[in-house]
């Protein structure tokens, strides 16, 4: 039974919506007056008519679980009794009861969908004038109540469309901060990807190269264990700036590094670059292209030789990175050339990656300066 009068209206909800439907019911302050002067068997009729009417208006506020889903047949059939017990009462018992009829309006705007509730408000208008008119209640009368029922179903839908607005705006906000979480979380991914791939790369090469020299040359072995545990640290301080969204990959320093762990992988590096100084984002970009390719050439390569090429020319600037290695015919991106694909996508640049006709791969971002700026 409480199922079938609340529907599935919990927690805080049913709480506001239990204190502004018993609010409601001091319409019927003047129908229980005039109740409590009836006699005999009318008396209890009123009675009983009065509270089978106030169980199926409390039904009718609560039955529908939201504004969104669509009518179900007991929010139906709760409404038609509702509307027999409002026009029936007044035909009943007489002009005392017409107050009655301005519920219609009320349920039928809260109950309702909202593009049925102007007609159904107008309707209750009409229908209350027409009881009015059958019990013999002065126009003056069933005039004013039906004016009633017209503004209150007017101001009740639309503090029902101001409450719809602000719960989606209230919808809206969450998706809002849930996106965000998740694009913060892409970064970070994105960016530790990026960061320590190219580190624990060098890391790699470096210990690989110290374990090759310590029978041998134990200086040189110490210098490379001291180059490793340099790498390792700056390798932390990247991940706390990519953690803390400060971390921004500088062109000059990325080609610095470039050149230390081509040579330390064995593979002659040559770095060219014409024109001025790059805008800031533009640099940027190529210093994570240059991260990522370099990567790749030390992972994947087996090359003898990379050649970065940076161009800054009118309204566009230009970095091909090309090298010698065994290419394969089929080329699929990984994780690192697709994040690097959304960087460059977002300042309005294109990257171009594959293998070349004659052997080797090539990595070509082009930038429009305007947009990098």
């Amino acid at each position: 039974m409480r199922r079938f009068l609340v529907g599935d209206v919990q927690g805080p909800e049913l709480l506001q919506r239990v204190f502004w439907t018993s609010f409601g019911l001091l319409f019927l302050i003047p129908v229980v007056v005039d109740v409590a002067h009836y006699e005999g068997v009318r008396r209890w009729l009123g009675w009983l008519g009065l509270a089978v009417f106030v169980l199926t208006y409390y039904a009718g506020a609560f039955v529908g679980r939201s504004w969104d889903d669509p009518m179900t047949k007991r929010e139906i059939l709760v409404l038609a009794v509702f509307t027999l017990l409002a026009v029936g009462l007044p035909l009943a018992f007489g002009l005392d009861w017409l107050g009655v009829m301005l519920y219609l309006a009320f349920v039928y705007s809260m109950a309702l969908p909202l593009r049925w509730t102007p007609a159904a408000v107008v309707a209750s208008a009409v229908v209350t004038a027409g009881t009015g008119l059958l019990i013999g209640a002065p126009p003056a009368v069933y005039g004013a109540v039906a004016g009633g029922v017209l503004a209150l179903g007017i101001l009740m839908a639309a503090l029902r469309h101001a409450r719809t607005l602000v719960l989606q705006l209230q919808e809206a906000r969450d998706e809002v901060a849930r996106l965000a979480a998740a694009d913060e979380r892409l970064r970070i991914a994105r960016d530790l990807h990026d960061v320590l791939g190219h580190t624990l790369s060098l890391i790699v090469l470096k210990s690989e190269l110290a374990r090759r020299l310590a029978g041998r040359d134990l200086d040189r072995a110490v210098g490379e264990i001291g180059d490793i545990e340099s790498a390792a640290r700056s390798a932390l301080a990247n991940v706390r700036e990519v953690v803390s969204g400060y971390r921004r990959r500088a062109l000059s320093e990325e080609l610095d590094g470039a050149r230390a762990t081509l040579a330390a992988a064995g593979v002659d590096a040559t770095v060219r670059m014409a024109g001025g100084p790059l805008p800031e984002a533009a640099d940027g970009v190529f210093g994570w292209a240059v991260r990522e390719s370099v990567t790749n050439v030390v992972r994947h390569a087996r090359a003898s030789r990379c050649v970065i090429e940076i161009a800054h020319g009118e309204g566009s600037a230009t970095l091909e990175i090309r090298d010698d290695g065994p290419a394969g015919e089929q080329h699929v991106p990984g994780n690192g050339l697709t994040g690097l694909s959304e960087r460059v996508a977002a300042e309005g640049g294109t990257l171009e990656s594959g293998p070349l006709p004659g052997g080797g791969f090539r990595v070509v971002v082009r930038v429009p300066v305007g947009s990098a700026s």
